[in-house]
């Protein structure tokens, strides 16, 4: 297919390849933000969206506009129309890419690595690896290993690679892959690391050490997030980046529905006017629930507060592994249903009755916004899906407008 297009992804600029589960378009958003504040100009494609497929493609830091996308899909279109529709994504990004000259191409996988539309990238500048978790099973198999196999076949022979610290099982699979395709391998803990210390951001590798400021994106793996994105800068790549531009790009990366805070409108009205918080995460696997029961914890240790989650997943998640890892966080579940298939809420909220949390279901996430009132001064996180997370943030724009 891409041969038929003049092979638009052979001469692109220096690329970075993202695999993993959790975390890539957050680290992407800090790995954008720290390129642009050394002046380089950037593509991105990453998925999913919020709001408008445009959102999944940047050329040179801006979003595609509707005629630049629909002129490259009607490219890829016009060869071969039964093209998976992330597949035509990929295809699509790289005309785009390829019209526009830029200094730097930030490239997500889709699923896993090896089998990915993504990977016919043939020698990445770096290739970065983001925590590897449980998600799509069903196609990446069942175990850690076999879903970290996947992940580590976006391995290129003589291509550097970096990791954060991974599980015990995929941190064996992506160390072995990488010898035995001749990838070096720069792994957290080992050849570099970050971590918080004293108000600051600590990225230390063996030639050089970074003292940046906290990243504004909320949580502590943001932090991991953030180390990841300004660690792969100082890995053996082709930029020069001082301090004080990872310092504007940790500050100024910004990935909406991560742990974003909605401070207005009409959605959060009832929880504002009781001094309360509304949160907004899309994360919607277990590695992701995780990850937002350590951050409700860090909240917890500035602001004492009953916590109450709303909750809605797709049909095709793992309900009861999301509701585990959350629920020693919260006060009270309240689930709601999806636009689209999604576990029933009752489904949830029986879930989250076995693990000895108070439950219940709401009809329309307004109802549940008013469920959450009757608590104290409440901290509410609404999660699970991105479908979820884009009604709350809608509802937010249009009481904006209105």
């Amino acid at each position: 297919m891409l041969s038929k297009l003049d092979a638009p992804h052979v001469n692109l600029a220096p690329i970075f390849h993202v695999a993993g589960t959790n975390g890539k378009g957050s680290t992407i958003a800090f790995l954008r933000a720290i390129a642009e504040a050394a002046g380089l100009s950037v593509h991105a494609f990453t998925k999913p969206h919020l709001f408008s497929l445009r959102e999944r493609f940047i050329v040179r830091g801006e979003e595609v506009t509707d005629e630049a996308l629909m002129k490259a899909a009607g490219r890829v279109g016009g060869i071969d129309p039964k093209l998976s529709q992330f597949d035509a994504q990929v295809a699509a990004a790289l005309i785009l890419f390829d019209d526009t000259p830029a200094d730097l191409v930030l490239l997500e996988t889709g699923m896993g690595g090896r089998d990915d539309s993504t990977n016919v990238i043939r020698c990445p500048a770096l290739s970065i690896f983001t925590p590897i978790g449980f998600d799509h099973q069903g196609a990446l198999g069942a175990t850690l290993s076999d879903i970290a196999a996947h992940k580590a076949g976006i391995l290129k022979r003589h291509s550097p690679a970096i990791t954060v610290r991974q599980a015990p099982e995929a941190m064996a699979v992506l160390e072995a892959e990488a010898a035995r395709v001749g990838a070096p391998l720069w792994r957290q803990g080992v050849e570099w690391d970050a971590y918080a210390s004293n108000g600051r951001l600590v990225v230390q590798s063996e030639i050089r050490t970074l003292d940046l400021p906290l990243p504004m994106l909320t949580g502590p793996h943001q932090i991991d997030n953030a180390g990841l994105a300004a660690a792969s800068f100082l890995a053996p790549v082709v930029f020069t980046i001082t301090d004080d531009q990872f310092s504007q790009g940790v500050t100024s990366a910004y990935w909406p529905a991560r742990l974003q805070r909605l401070t207005h409108g009409a959605l959060a009205a009832p929880i504002l006017a009781i001094a309360g918080e509304v949160w907004v995460d899309g994360g919607h696997n277990a590695h992701a629930a995780a990850a937002l029961a350590r951050a409700l914890a860090d909240m917890q240790r500035k602001r004492q507060a009953p916590v109450a989650l709303i909750v809605g997943l797709r049909a095709r998640k793992d309900a009861a592994a999301f509701v585990h890892e959350l629920a020693a966080a919260a006060s009270r579940i309240i689930a709601v249903p999806l636009t689209e298939a999604h576990v029933e809420p009752e489904a949830i909220a029986t879930l989250a009755r076995e693990a000895g949390i108070e439950a219940s279901t709401a009809p329309t996430l307004e109802d549940a916004m008013k469920n959450a009132a009757l608590l104290p001064a409440p901290r509410v996180l609404i999660c699970g899906s991105l479908l979820l997370a884009a009604e709350a943030l809608s509802a937010q724009t249009r009481s904006r407008l209105g």
